[in-house]
């Protein structure tokens, strides 16, 4: 009787999980033709179309090559992880896609409809018996108790993308942009959760020589701009991002602020406004961390005008609007979190309609 070898199963695991994009087609690259901005080409890059609805897709395809590729995740082997976003849902895609078992530890208050979404992709998913600051210790524990790889998305997503992420976002971007008029942006426009993104992007200007700068914005509550500004590479609030996917209540190992050339605080309320704007007015379905990366991209845009520079400007739309019709999207949730939207609604109009920006 033989068996199969381990670096067998591993070639064709990475192979499968490589293949599962559609086609290996990269997300779109969007044009948002503005009428009164003509010297400036603003562009979005839809991560929503990912299988998986998101930009982590891309994340977690990452870590799972780098975890098979050293051993850490073999045949049999479960995948846990802490979190109930789109972080468990990429994970659940994937381990289905090689037969293994995934369970996400999620927080108490978890919505249901994010539930549905982890199961809908096969995974399963238990409530952390801790407060959520202290889910991603008790599913490393509960790895370690199963035998289990932890998908540690915060300390290792940034590594993984790295070493096993081609091609980058940044490369598509890049690829996608060489027909454009402005092939080479003066800016692109990200946030950061796990900080992975930002760094592969930063990265790619650098090994590329692109004259590109990189511009991070930042939600409330967030450490990564004070950690920025202050060099403090520890720097902590305590208080989580209101906005899914981006801001953390601490600097995460991947935050690589040396790579960013400027970071944008955003207030709440002026990404719901720019949530809303994209969706009533563009008819762009996102989700709220497009907002925010919107409202950053406007910002730079008026800058750029004002000083009468031409050229493109890249932002993400990391997902899409569906898993937050309850929340970001529904105006009595935003309202009972005391956010009013009204002033920075009237500051994106002003911009869409005269290119000007009154703020800063």
């Amino acid at each position: 009787m033989t068996t199969e070898h381990p670096n067998s199963w591993a070639a064709e695991a990475i192979r499968r999980v490589r293949a599962g994009r559609p086609h290996l087609a990269p997300t779109p690259l969007r044009p948002l033709p503005l009428p009164a901005i003509r010297d400036v080409g603003i562009y979005l890059k839809d991560e929503s179309a990912h299988p998986t609805g998101s930009m982590k897709y891309r994340l977690v395809r990452a870590m799972f090559c780098e975890a098979i590729a050293s051993g850490a995740i073999r045949s049999d082997t479960p995948v846990i992880a802490a979190t109930s976003g789109a972080v468990a849902v990429a994970g659940a895609h994937f381990a289905r896609l090689l037969g293994l078992v995934f369970t996400a530890v999620v927080p108490a208050k978890t919505p249901a409809d994010v539930l549905a979404r982890i199961e809908g992709e096969g995974g399963r998913w238990q409530v952390g018996e801790q407060p959520p600051a202290a889910v991603q210790e008790e599913a490393r524990a509960l790895a370690e108790r199963l035998g289990g790889h932890f998908l540690d998305h915060f300390g290792d997503g940034e590594r993984a993308v790295a070493g096993c992420g081609e091609p980058t976002i940044a490369d598509e971007i890049f690829d996608q942009m060489s027909g454009e008029p402005h092939p080479i942006p003066e800016w692109i426009v990200s946030g950061a959760g796990t900080g992975a993104t930002s760094a592969a992007i930063g990265r790619h200007l650098r090994r590329h020589g692109h004259p590109t700068r990189l511009a991070v914005v930042d939600p409330e509550n967030s450490a990564y701009f004070p950690a920025w500004v202050s060099g403090c590479g520890d720097y902590t609030t305590g208080m989580p991002s209101r906005i899914p996917g981006i801001g953390r209540p601490r600097t995460e190992p991947g935050f690589l602020p040396a790579v960013i050339d400027l970071m944008i605080p955003v207030p709440d309320a002026a990404s719901i406004a720019a949530l809303r704007w994209l969706r009533t007015v563009a008819g762009i379905e996102a989700g709220p961390a497009a907002g925010t990366n919107f409202w950053g991209m406007c910002y730079l845009v008026a800058r750029m005008r004002r000083a009468g520079m031409r050229g493109s400007v890249v932002t993400i739309i990391g997902d899409g609007a569906d898993p937050y019709r309850n929340t970001h999207l529904n105006t009595e949730w935003v309202r009972a979190r005391g956010l009013d939207p009204a002033p920075y609604e009237a500051d994106i109009e002003l911009f869409a309609r005269t290119g000007d920006w009154p703020v800063g």
